[in-house]
């Protein structure tokens, strides 16, 4: 049985049964590379179901009403939206075209969210037009939005997405306002009505949610005194998953890495440190992450009994929680080399932003499957994943990675679970690449096209 390459310090992916599967066949996905051309991005939604279900559950025991609005801009398939509409969840959009896409697929406007950073007025008249609950995040673009609702007549539905307090503790962000500034805004009676409260914060710390739930519960008490209904308070994303099953394996990386940094032996790219990355091995996640937020204690109760007794829905927006374990990107060997200084290289049809989010890097080992046309195998090394666009730093991955069987122009590099953001929120078509294609898993084990590769909306 051939070896799998691995990091100089391992960071051994969890696989899905599928995505095993797939990679067992290596004639098969080279196939997919002639086709659909490399690199190729495969789905496989059915871990879906158990990642929401995972959340439901939690809020279940709690006795919260908890409505999950899958991240729209964790991954452009549309087979996403579907299979999100299917098990009755709702979606979070960030633009124009993801909102026309979600109506255009038939999710029901009432579980859909918009919480773009920047909403130009056309978004807004859209939001007016469907009916779309609108996180309401500056004065400019609430302002804007009463105007729209009181020449069109209506009211505009809106959540007020809060901000951390400077006295919080909690990192600053620039999403939403302090609550006094939106209370001082409903004061001139816009042509709003206010359905709830929404905050997003950065990282993923339980405990950090509790804090700005409690902010929300206050303001919740002060809106409803003031003549507003606000039935539901949104936390926004963060939710935590784990991309690799050995904690230990993050933790060695960790001192490996530092210790190859003092020793001027690096184990990524000329030494670049790596400072910007997601926790790929953390605990809790999801289901017992939620168990802890709803458990913690709260004015007087516990986070739940405070939502319950306001009659009040919890809503979140998971992305990469949610995506866990659906999709992994495929692409082709095409060159080995060494650098002047005798670094080796293994070229990729690919380039680096066809698999990276907006961390430092994609901390996850690649997989690799010989197909019967690859060449012949080069001697064990340790080499550098590189992309095709023509710039020195085009790193596909920044850590040394080592191959003990070699590698083989024509081998197949696997990506494993990339579904969440790391497909698609930094792509680029620079150098006139294409796009990579878009394949959904069948129940068959056949892939096909996604309907966002064919024109579909």
């Amino acid at each position: 049985m051939m070896r799998q390459p691995h990091g100089v310090a391992p960071l051994t992916a969890r696989l899905e049964p599928w995505m095993e599967q797939v990679l067992a066949d290596a004639d098969g996905c080279s196939a997919l590379l002639e086709e659909y051309g490399s690199p190729v991005n495969l789905l496989d939604l059915a871990a879906l179901r158990r990642n929401a279900e995972e959340l439901a559950e939690a809020a279940r025991r709690h006795g919260v009403d908890l409505l999950i609005q899958v991240a729209r801009k964790a991954n452009k398939a549309l087979a996403v939206v579907d299979a999100a509409r299917e098990l009755g969840l709702g979606i979070d959009v960030g633009g124009q075209d993801e909102l026309l896409q979600v109506l255009g697929r038939g999710v029901d406007p009432r579980r859909v969210v918009l919480t773009a950073a920047v909403k130009p007025i056309s978004l807004l008249r859209l939001c007016l037009e469907h009916d779309v609950l609108c996180a309401l995040d500056n004065l400019d673009e609430a302002e804007e939005l009463s105007g729209l609702a009181r020449q069109q007549g209506v009211r505009a539905r809106v959540a007020l997405r809060i901000a951390p307090d400077p006295d919080s503790g909690l990192p600053p962000s620039r999403f939403g306002l302090l609550a006094e500034q939106w209370l001082q805004w409903l004061a001139g009676a816009p042509a709003v009505e206010v359905e709830g409260i929404h905050f997003h914060l950065h990282g993923y710390a339980a405990l950090d949610r509790v804090t700005m739930l409690g902010r929300a519960l206050v303001l919740v008490d002060e809106l409803r005194a003031r003549g507003h209904h606000p039935s539901n308070i949104d936390i926004g994303g963060g939710v935590p998953m784990s991309y690799l099953d050995d904690g230990q394996q993050w933790q060695d990386f960790w001192t490996a890495h530092h210790a190859a940094l003092e020793t001027g032996q690096p184990i990524t790219w000329r030494g670049h440190p790596l400072s910007n990355v997601y926790p790929y091995h953390q605990a809790p996640v999801r289901g017992v992450w939620l168990d802890e937020v709803l458990g913690a204690g709260l004015l007087g109760g516990s986070v739940a009994e405070q939502l319950r007794g306001r009659g009040l829905q919890l809503r979140c927006e998971p992305g990469r929680a949610m995506l866990d374990g659906c999709g992994m990107t495929l692409a082709r060997v095409v060159m080995r080399k060494q650098t002047s200084d005798g670094l080796d290289l293994v070229g990729l049809e690919m380039n680096r932003t066809q698999c990276r989010s907006t961390s430092d890097d994609f901390m996850v080992d690649p997989l690799l499957a010989r197909p019967g046309t690859a060449g012949a195998p080069s001697d064990p090394v340790e080499a550098w994943l590189v992309g095709a666009y023509c710039i020195e730093a085009e790193l596909i991955l920044q850590r040394r990675i080592a191959f003990p069987d070699g590698v083989a122009v024509g081998d197949v590099i696997a990506l494993p679970n990339t579904g969440g953001y790391l497909m698609h929120i930094l792509e680029s078509a620079s150098h006139q690449m294409p796009l990579a294609r878009n394949l959904v898993r069948g129940t068959d084990g056949g892939f096909r096209l996604d309907a966002i590769d064919l024109g579909g909306t």
